[in-house]
């Protein structure tokens, strides 16, 4: 097209044919075949500018065409031809292609400012260990991190490109670097990227999670457009030679010996002098650091998602684990949103974070927050063993050897604490004095539960001497005898 219009302006100043064929670099006949033959040459210019355009609006349909199998340039011209009857002969239809790719490659140099970019990449070729037992050698991925600016590269050993091992290698990326750039620059792998796009590529959540926790902007590479990191991509190459070929012989038995091995290399790498530069790329990365931000105070963790209805006794149960979490009281029977890592779990209400817990990994037990609690399970939460000897201890050694005894029945605890509450509760309805000599009496009997203290105080018993003894109850065929009893 900008070849079009300089033979335009040229035609309309005069200029002949073969003057403007040379100047523009172009063929005499070539000149020609833009004004026409016949015509004014304005009227001419404006049908070979209408073709010429139709033929650029045809040409991105071809490059995608192209990649399909069996389509040649020959099928895509006589679609054109179909189209476009009047169009142009095959030759020029391949020539005029040939320059339109040519324009579509053309590159621009960005220039790399300091703190701005990181770019991160598998290697396509692997490394392996092998198996000490059986001797199958694995294959590795190998993950590379690079700095835009200052070229400083972060290298390790892999299971796979699963965003379980792709996420902690970033963050064993910046950490390395122990600071944070503005941008990260992914390729178009499944743990980076759900659906690829050339303009905005739809970005995995687990990513996307661990850019916010770092401050740091994702912006994947575009499909297809190698140019896009060719940064880390050069790494790759870099890598090659001085990491994959100093290991080629080498056996490793699992990933840390290996990756032990990739950091002395990595080292040597990192503090090698540039080409045509007196500096490595760890002083360049010294200029780079003031322009980054510096690591948050917690590491990023892969986060796992549930949902949850929060029970009547105020918690939630992560079924993983089977283990329950408290919640607020005043969300029973809310659906809440748990979202837990190795080592916590927070629990959401209409996205609102409503409880933190450190997990907890034992089955069948509660992690509770006193506060979670109604004030009266609060009380309940609390009870043990211990809780209710100490109490019995500040009131008496008889009442606490009492209260032990009624402790020793184990068939249902709960009902047992119940027991201890009732007979310790009779310090502050019957007084002290009483309540001690209630269990001294009931010791006496060998009785201990509740219904016993109950019935003593009631009935005034731990008001007579221990010594009394208890008058003989008449012969009758209604009283019960002992063996009843048994």
């Amino acid at each position: 097209m900008e070849i079009l219009e300089q033979i335009k302006l040229l035609n309309n100043l005069g200029i002949g044919k073969k003057t403007i064929a040379r100047q523009l670099g172009i063929s005499k006949n070539t000149v020609k075949n833009y004004l026409g033959q016949q015509g004014s040459p304005q009227t001419n210019l404006a049908l070979q500018e209408e073709k010429l355009s139709d033929l650029h609006a045809f040409f991105p349909y071809c490059k995608e065409e192209l990649n399909r199998t069996g389509v040649t340039r020959q099928i895509l011209w006589g679609e054109y031809r179909t189209k476009y009857p009047g169009g142009y002969s095959y030759a020029r239809f391949c020539e005029h292609f040939a320059i339109w790719l040519g324009n579509q490659q053309a590159t621009l140099h960005i220039e790399q400012q300091p703190g701005d970019k990181m770019y991160i990449d598998f290697t396509g070729d692997k490394l392996s260990v092998v198996d000490p037992d059986t001797g199958e050698i694995k294959e590795v991925e190998v993950f590379v991190s690079v700095l835009g600016y200052s070229g400083l590269t972060y290298v390790k050993a892999c299971v796979s490109q699963k965003k379980e091992d792709f996420l902690p290698c970033i963050t064993e990326a910046l950490e390395y670097y122990g600071r944070i750039p503005k941008v990260l620059i992914p390729d178009n792998l499944k743990s980076a990227v759900d659906k690829a796009n050339r303009y905005e590529p739809e970005i995995n959540r687990d990513l996307c999670d661990l850019g916010n926790h770092y401050g740091l902007a994702i912006m994947p590479a575009r499909s297809r457009k190698p140019r896009d990191k060719a940064w880390v991509e050069r790494m790759v190459a870099i890598v090659y030679s001085r990491i994959f070929a100093p290991l080629r012989n080498r056996i490793f038995t699992n990933l840390i010996d290996l990756n032990e091995a990739i950091a002395e290399l990595l080292e040597t790498h990192n503090n090698q002098s540039l080409q045509k530069r007196n500096e490595s790329r760890w002083e360049l990365f010294e200029q780079e650091k003031p322009f980054m931000q510096p690591l948050p105070q917690e590491r990023y963790e892969l986060k796992e998602y549930q949902k949850a209805k929060v029970m009547k006794n105020s918690h939630v149960q992560l079924h993983k684990d089977r283990h329950y979490y408290s919640v607020p009281y005043k969300y029973i029977g809310q659906t809440s949103k748990i979202i837990y890592t190795n080592s916590h779990v927070s629990v959401y209400c209409s996205s609102q974070r409503i409880a933190y817990h450190i997990r907890n990994f034992k089955e069948h037990k509660y992690t509770t927050i006193q506060e979670h609690l109604p004030s009266t399970h609060q009380f309940v939460s609390d009870w043990n063993p211990d809780k209710f000897i100490g109490w019995a201890a500040r009131i008496d050694p008889i009442v606490e050897a009492y209260i032990r005894k009624v402790l020793e029945n184990k068939s249902y605890p709960e009902q047992t604490y119940r027991s201890c509450v009732g007979i310790l509760s009779f310090e502050k309805k019957a007084g002290r004095e009483r309540l001690i000599a209630a269990c001294k009496r009931a010791t006496q009997f060998g009785a201990f539960n509740y219904k016993v203290i109950e019935q003593i105080i009631h009935n005034k018993l731990d008001r007579q001497p221990l010594d009394a003894q208890q008058e003989t109850l008449p012969l009758h065929g209604n009283i019960r005898g002992p063996e009843y009893y048994k």
